[in-house]
């Protein structure tokens, strides 16, 4: 029911840790029907045609499990290095460029930045599943601290059928009440801000944030989920070091250029099933990333352990990835939706799939279709009709346009007695 494509949140943006807690999904996105219709990843369907001028499904090399980790991570190289190709002009440290925003449609327009507030920038779109996980996220921080200074911009980008913003935002409510800006499209169809923030710093996928100082100086870019509570208080204290944030920021670029090479090599290794060479290359990556971002890379592990048919090794590894990363509904999703679906797997661990799905459906509180849609579909195949009927029903009544007609099939299926096909 996913197809390909996510990322949402993240290979565009450079950023490791990014790579895994989102890129994982495309698995998830694997599915029929409409490719836009995926919470992981429209962005990763539209700026790869937009970039590479071809069609994901042309990395397709391979059958599986193998295929399907040859498709990530070709699409990851892919992206990366199109990105990668032109050296970003706007880092950390930087003035933030001017805001050429077009239509303000919620909170009084924001002009420029003023002295002695801060700013964040978040970059969406309506048709952005992760930016619907990370905007209730945002929102809290917003209401956390717009008394002590802090603006929050909602920049929508990338969108094809403006009139949806609106709606969308009454539909969010009380999740939604930070300013929302369109873009300008007079005389740049892609946008100005979209050219001036998102493409002068490299990013490539959304949601992405930029942390404005109350100096006007760039303090932070990143997924708008991983900005700590901290920075922002430092920031609006004035006692942020962006000095140092800019340092780290540039060794940051770095370590992404030798991970390039790396996952190239594992892109390889993976399609030939060469599984010695694969493991080598993910202890290569480990080695390269810094500590606390290591246990990203056991969604690699999973993979290969699947591909070699190792599954207890491989439910092993999944359960503790899972339980590692409870809040990362995304990556939580992407696990059980693999488990549920990967033709290849002779064994499923349905308890295991449904624990993490859960896992998700908690971390994403509830409100992300696409998590919904799994947890049915691991409560129908565990053999209880009626709570994946009731669940993929508030999936129906959550979802709009394609993605209900979608999920509206999925939900007669289980009426009928019928496992719907989910790759």
């Amino acid at each position: 029911m996913q197809l390909l494509a996510c990322v949402s949140v993240a290979v565009g943006a450079l950023r490791q840790w990014q790579f895994f807690s989102s890129l994982a999904g495309l698995w998830k996105a694997r599915g029929d029907g409409d490719p836009m219709r995926t919470v992981r990843g429209r962005v990763a369907w539209e700026r790869q045609g937009e970039i590479n001028k071809q069609p994901l499904k042309e990395f397709n090399m391979t059958t599986g499990a193998g295929k399907w980790m040859a498709t990530l991570l070709a699409f990851a190289a892919g992206t990366v290095w199109a990105v990668a190709a032109a050296e970003p002009t706007l880092k950390v440290g930087d003035r933030a460029p001017q805001l050429q925003t077009g239509k303000w449609a919620q909170g009084q327009p924001v002009t420029e930045f003023k002295k002695g507030q801060a700013y964040i920038v978040e970059f969406w779109a309506t048709w952005c599943g992760p930016c619907r996980v990370s905007i209730p996220h945002l929102n809290e921080t917003y209401a956390r601290y717009k008394d002590k200074g802090l603006v929050v911009i909602g920049q929508d980008c990338w969108e094809r059928d403006e009139s949806l913003v609106e709606p969308f935002i009454k539909k969010m409510g009380e999740k939604m009440t930070y300013r929302v800006a369109l873009d300008d499209k007079k005389d740049n169809e892609k946008g100005k801000m979209a050219e001036t923030w998102m493409a002068a710093a490299g990013r490539n996928g959304i949601p992405s944030a930029f942390l404005v100082d109350t100096k006007g100086v760039i303090a932070w870019i990143g997924h708008p989920m991983e900005l700590k509570d901290k920075v922002i208080e430092e920031v609006l204290e004035a006692k942020f070091d962006v000095t140092k944030a800019a340092a780290d920021y540039d060794q940051q670029q770095r370590t992404d250029g030798k991970l390039r090479t790396v996952w190239a090599d594992l892109n390889r290794a993976m399609q030939k099933k060469d599984w010695e060479t694969a493991n080598a290359k993910v202890d290569e990556a480990e080695n390269i990333l810094p500590e606390d971002k290591r246990e990203r890379t056991q969604m690699m592990r999973f993979n290969i352990l699947i591909g070699q048919q190792n599954y207890a090794a491989a439910y092993k590894v999944a359960a503790a990835l899972s339980q590692a990363q409870k809040d990362n509904a995304m990556l939580q999703n992407d696990l059980a939706w693999r488990i549920l679906t990967d033709k290849t797997i002779e064994q499923r661990d349905l308890d295991l799939a449904e624990t993490i799905a859960k896992r998700a459906n908690e971390a994403a509180k509830g409100a992300d279709v696409n998590i919904i849609d799994t947890l049915a579909r691991a409560q129908f195949m565990k053999g209880n009709k009626e709570e994946a009927i009731a669940l993929q029903e508030k999936a129906v009544k959550l979802a709009d346009g394609s993605a209900r007609d979608n999920l509206r099939k999925t939900l007669e299926s289980y009426k009928n007695g019928e496992l719907p096909q989910g790759n």
